[in-house]
């Protein structure tokens, strides 16, 4: 008899979750959810359960009121409240971590400064597991950025909790060293009225594999996925959403751009959105745009929806893959605009939107210049 752990699910809702690594079959790379990931980079991400043998450190500077960060273990209810592994690797992180990082926002607090969280990698020869858990109280409303540097060979869950009528801005920035290898699942859950506008931006690192998933549990809550990747030469750079509407009323969004320059640079975007039959009245649509700059780059884009009620407010996606229009470069050229230039700002301009999403000016503007000086190392 075929069971759940080795047959494909027919669909996302019948994925398989554990917590327990052993409940998933080992990985060949042919399952449709890795055959885009070069598994031999995830170094030892793909094996057996086993102890972390490197660490990652967490920095951050003076709280704001209304916001509190701690170390909890393991066992603690919230642990895993939000987030059951979809994956061998997601179960290995959960497994192999003994603490998680507790990120607290207080119910009714208007936090008005940013709060800022490093996770910083302290060396690439071992393994590293993490587990972040974000809570944010009712009608509580905050900006938090969690940037991800150093070097590191890392799994994390980052688990994320908006009660109702709470409005919560999360910036990720994955700007690891060259050597750096992450497989992270990120898991949003959304009370009644909540808000939560997630930014995803990476540039490091030389395989990243991020999975973000999203769940409802009361009506009008609201989903708006941004994000924006650079793979330069030999970098692989993937991302993976499922929003589940999974309750009625409730609204999602979902938009990507990349842009690739060098020899195998290879990125890979997967959007799933599953409306389930109960969840009438959803209005969701995702879109994914790479721009490629060279030759010998490579961008997949794979848009997909699963729609199990014809109750829709609407649903749709787009997905659009190619190179420099040459009519916008000869305009700017035409004006006398080096074409060194005018490509710049052309890529500039395919990124504006998504950096003016980032509610931190200080973090946009070194955004931009790290775009910038990319494009003018291609150049030299």
């Amino acid at each position: 008899m075929t069971t759940q752990a080795s047959a494909p699910p027919s669909t996302k809702s019948q994925a398989l979750r554990s917590y327990d690594v052993a409940d998933f079959p080992a990985l060949t790379g042919l399952e449709e959810e890795w055959r885009f990931t070069p598994l031999k980079r995830l170094r030892g991400l793909v094996g057996e359960a086993q102890a972390a043998s490197a660490a990652v450190r967490h920095e951050y500077g003076d709280l704001p009121q209304g916001v509190t960060v701690e170390r909890v273990v393991r066992d603690d209810p919230r642990v895993g409240g939000v987030l059951t592994p979809v994956d061998r690797v997601s179960a290995l992180a959960y497994g192999g971590t003994g603490q998680a990082l507790l990120v607290s926002v207080a119910a009714d607090a208007v936090v008005d400064t940013p709060v800022v969280l490093r996770v910083v990698g302290e060396g690439a020869d071992g393994l590293a597991f993490g587990h972040t858990y974000v809570e944010v109280g009712r009608f509580a409303e905050v900006i938090l950025v969690l940037e991800q540097v150093g070097s590191t060979t890392l799994a994390d869950n980052v688990e994320v909790s908006v009660a109702d009528g709470a409005k919560l801005t999360l910036v990720t920035v994955a700007d690891w060293a060259a050597d750096a290898v992450q497989a992270q699942h990120l898991k949003i859950r959304l009370g009644r009225d909540a808000k939560a506008t997630h930014v995803q931006v990476t540039l490091g690192g030389d395989l990243v594999r991020q999975y973000t998933s999203v769940e409802y549990t009361g009506r009008g809550g609201e989903a708006e996925l941004y994000g924006l990747y650079f793979a330069d030469s030999g970098q692989h750079l993937e991302h993976r959403q499922l929003v589940d509407h999974n309750v009625p009323d409730c609204r999602s969004y979902v938009g990507y751009r990349g842009a690739l320059q060098g020899d195998e640079a290879r990125t890979v975007w997967v959007g799933d959105v599953l409306i389930r039959a109960e969840a009438t009245g959803t209005d969701t649509y995702e879109i994914n745009r790479n721009l490629l700059l060279s030759d010998g780059a490579r961008a997949d884009s794979v848009p997909n929806l699963e729609i199990e009620t014809g109750e829709i407010a609407g649903a749709g996606h787009a997905s659009a893959t190619g190179r420099f229009d040459d009519e916008q470069l000869f305009y700017l050229m035409a004006r006398g605009i080096p074409e060194a230039e005018a490509r710049r700002l052309v890529v500039r301009g395919f990124f504006a939107e998504l950096i003016n999403k980032i509610p931190v000016e200080e973090l946009r503007e070194r955004l931009g210049d790290a775009i910038e000086a990319r494009l003018t190392k291609a150049d030299a």
